[in-house]
């Protein structure tokens, strides 16, 4: 890698971002805006004497959930534009390498999800009312290495995609199953063995797991970080898998 390309990438990457407004306000919003939507959704349902509001199990876990989501859409439905336009191509056939180019896209984009996370979190535990046991400080950071998480995976389905649809249609293969299987709708050890085992090789997992533990535990333990050091190393290896399957040639 070159630090001046690949900062020059991630300046480029970031002056595309901020005139595109509708890409903006969906980034920095919408996972804002539907945890206004969770807390009146579970306002008035009944909790047992003694037991947490719904909503604050629920609305712990779409921390992390949301910004994966909102990451993945328009990090691979942006790097196929990049490629449908011609614009990867050319950038390409200069001294930009496809892990510069890689970089630069996770670059720019953590920079968006740092923002996301502090304004979700902060319409999370300001306005709404959740409360954990845990720092709000370690909330912000599983929500925003869940959206970088995002990111990765989002820039390694693109490879993939001849068009923007192609690359929307992964969210079903790869997100949805993580959704139901990473102990939002059914705890992880309630699963039969065999799902249980999937769930151990999927990232969305261990980053609801860590939230869960921050809302359960006043202190940082070892299972927090062990899930974040996973959340970390499937960040990676999905960047350096994308470098690798990145195509030079638009199809």
């Amino acid at each position: 890698m070159s630090m001046q390309i690949y900062a020059a990438g991630t300046g480029r990457i970031l002056r595309q971002l901020r005139e595109d407004r509708r890409t903006v306000a969906m980034i920095l919003l919408v996972p804002a805006l539907l945890m206004v939507l969770i807390y009146f959704l579970y306002q008035d349902y009944p909790t047992a004497p003694g037991s947490p509001p719904l909503f604050d199990r629920i609305a712990i876990t779409m921390l992390g959930i949301l910004p994966f989501v909102v990451m993945f859409l328009i990090t691979s439905i942006a790097m196929q534009r990049e490629r449908s336009s011609g614009t990867l191509e050319r950038l390409l056939t200069t001294p930009m390498s496809k892990l510069d180019l890689l970089a630069s896209y996770a670059s720019a984009f953590s920079i968006a999800a740092v923002l996301q996370g502090i304004l979700a979190c902060g319409v999370a535990f300001g306005l709404l009312g959740l409360s954990t046991a845990g720092s709000i400080g370690w909330v912000i950071v599983v929500a925003v290495l869940n959206a970088v998480l995002g990111v990765a995976i989002g820039l390694l389905c693109s490879a993939f995609a001849r068009t923007e649809f192609q690359a929307v249609q992964f969210m079903p293969v790869v997100v949805v199953p993580q959704l139901f299987l990473c102990g939002l709708l059914v705890p992880r050890d309630q699963m039969p063995d065999w799902l249980h085992a999937i769930s151990n090789v999927l990232p969305l997992s261990y980053a609801v797991d860590a939230l869960q533990q921050i809302s359960s535990n006043p202190d940082f333990t070892s299972r927090m970080a062990l899930d974040i050091g996973v959340v970390l190393g499937f960040t990676i290896v999905a960047l350096c898998a994308a470098a690798a399957t990145l195509r030079r040639r638009t199809p």
